[in-house]
């Protein structure tokens, strides 16, 4: 199939202020370079701004990349041979620890739990604040930022990195730009090596790692984090968000115009135009057309063009205009946290009103609630005691000497406390039976097994019921295991045979 493309007529871009418009949307209205389908990077030059969310993204940056590099080496004091790390993901002896709290495989519901929560909790705060995520605690921008800081200090603001940029090379070029790629390896490295230590112990895998006797998927891991972490946050930066992640779409079904996000009040700002100073300002709107507000965004965008796709709410071209406005008399505030419902009242002569209550975040609310809830309840009623049987298949049953008929059971007792923990096996529901354990002739009502902390032991029993009481070919029963603490149920059948005697 041959696809032809007409280039005579250029493609209309969308016009400005109409709904949210992509990167993608802007390539393809520009042509693309010779009119193709893709652009390559152009490289943006943030500029450093000063202000409240400038000042709050450096505080969430810190406190964010503090817990990820120091959280692998909280200890937690656990008994025996447990691991004493606070978190570890630990794979070789299949337990996920959290300080106090230890999941097994059988508890994976715990963790979707988690997933579940999360994922409600980012709804919840789109749907009130726009993409906060995104512009303060995603990794990517968390990182982003970090490696534009590292350029700063080699290459300068803006203006100085342009000029570097363009310069022809020379030994003061070359320096700083193998500098500041230097500095990035470094701290990609260490981001992956950070992720490794959650999924072993820290003190010790650092130890093996530099003595090359580390395991395999260390090494590998780690080298997969350093190349992804130094390849997204330094190279590809607002494409990550562009064009990889799928968010920005997921988030359209989650805003309305009542979600506050960052907002250009083209109420209070149009007509907007260059403007001298002593100059009136009658007749006219608060925007000087300075472009301080593009010239600070890591993304590259125009904010004044209206919701776009690639907006991650920031906040950093709220303080460029602050800025400016402090500068030429004007109150502050023409970019700002604003819903769309608000501008567009204020336009229209009408009070702003914000509505956080609304179906949307009710629904979210309550159903964060109601799963947080459930997992609370779970974590605080979630035994440290389980209990699986098995019954032998083959043979279904022996039939003794004298009449009475034997079953043979596994039971399969997690002990899943941190204390060695003396087990009580007993059968309810047949009074008459008794039970052994392989090689051993005592029978008794109930048998008594050691179970180490953390694990699993499998206990093999016999159960035994005299000929008077098999009643039934098939009989309930519920085997019954007791600790110092708790007990755990599992009902059962015990076969008899009872209908092929008769």
């Amino acid at each position: 199939m041959t696809v032809v493309i007409d280039r005579t007529q250029p493609p209309k871009p969308a016009p400005a202020g109409k709904g949210p418009v992509s990167a993608a949307a802007r390539v393809r209205a520009a042509g693309g370079p010779g009119g193709g389908l893709y652009k390559p990077r152009t490289p943006i030059y943030p500029k450093l701004v000063h202000g409240r969310w400038r000042a709050i993204k450096w505080a969430v940056l810190i406190a964010t990349l503090v817990i990820y590099y120091v959280t692998p080496w909280i200890r937690w004091s656990r008994p025996g041979n447990l691991p004493d790390q606070a978190v570890l993901v630990d794979f070789a002896g299949r337990r996920f620890y959290v300080f106090d709290i230890q999941l097994w495989p059988q508890e994976v519901h715990f963790i979707t739990g988690l997933l579940v929560i999360a994922a409600l909790a980012l709804f919840l705060v789109t749907a009130l604040f726009g993409r906060l995520w995104c512009g303060y605690s995603c990794p990517q921008t968390v990182w982003t930022d970090l490696f534009i800081y590292v350029e700063r200090l080699f290459e300068g603001d803006r203006n100085a990195r342009m000029r570097l940029d363009t310069a022809p090379w020379s030994l003061s070029k070359a320096w700083r730009k193998v500098g500041k790629h230097a500095v990035w390896l470094g701290i990609a490295f260490a981001t992956g090596g950070a992720w490794i230590f959650y999924f072993h112990d820290a003190p010790s895998l650092l130890r093996d790692f530099w003595s090359g006797q580390g395991p395999t998927t260390g090494y590998v891991f780690c080298a997969l984090l350093t190349f992804t972490t130094y390849v997204f946050a330094g190279m590809m930066r607002e494409q990550v968000c562009v064009y990889m992640c799928p968010w920005p779409r997921i988030q359209g079904a989650m805003l309305d115009t009542h979600s506050l996000q960052v907002t250009y009040r083209h109420d209070r700002g149009e007509p907007r135009g260059a403007h001298k100073k002593g100059a009136d300002w009658a007749g006219r709107g608060d925007c000087v057309d300075c472009n301080q507000c593009v010239t600070a965004c890591p993304m590259g965008i125009d904010i004044r063009d209206g919701s776009q796709l690639e907006c991650i709410n920031c906040g950093l071209c709220i303080d460029a205009c602050d800025e400016v406005m402090i500068k030429v008399g004007r109150p502050a505030g023409l970019i700002a946290y604003d819903t769309d419902a608000a501008v567009e009242a204020r336009a229209a002569g009408r009070p702003a009103l914000y509505r956080l209550v609304r179906p949307r975040t009710v629904f979210y609310a309550l159903a964060l609630g109601a799963v947080s809830a459930l997992m609370i309840w779970g974590l605080s009623t979630r035994t440290t005691l389980d209990l699986h049987v098995t019954r032998d298949r083959n043979p279904v049953f022996v039939r003794l000497h004298d009449g009475a008929v034997r079953n043979g059971y596994t039971l399969k007792v997690a002990n899943r406390s941190f204390q060695s923990e003396q087990m009580t096996i007993a059968l309810k529901g047949q009074p008459a039976a008794v039970l052994k354990m392989p090689g051993s002739s005592e029978t008794a009502k109930a048998i008594t097994v050691e179970v180490p902390a953390n694990e699993v032991r499998a206990v093999r029993v016999f159960v035994t019921l005299p000929p008077q009481v098999l009643s039934a070919p098939n009989l309930p029963a519920t085997f019954v295991v007791r600790s110092s603490r708790e007990e755990a149920r599992t009902a059962t059948t015990f076969l008899s045979g009872a209908a092929n005697s008769q």
